[in-house]
């Protein structure tokens, strides 16, 4: 069994055309067809994240607690 990946573009109408040359000249086989659809790239960030996000921790702070102690390390020269 060979798993061959290909991502392409439908015609306007809807159709998948797949020309995929196996290597195997007039030979049976079964073929199975898994359609996913690609989800749209998002190019930039919406237009209103940055107003609606700003300040989102103003009453709750992010602070950064006690880190511990380290063990003393040689200097480096």
């Amino acid at each position: 069994m060979m798993a061959i990946p290909i991502k392409t573009r439908l015609d306007p109408d809807g159709a998948l055309n797949l020309h995929v040359p196996i290597g195997l000249p007039e030979a049976d086989v079964e073929v199975v067809v898994v359609i996913q659809p690609v989800p749209p790239r998002v190019e930039a960030w919406p237009s209103n994240f940055f107003d609606e996000t700003y300040g989102a921790f103003a009453d709750s702070p992010i602070e950064r607690g006690s880190q511990g102690k380290f063990s003393e390390r040689e200097v480096l020269r």
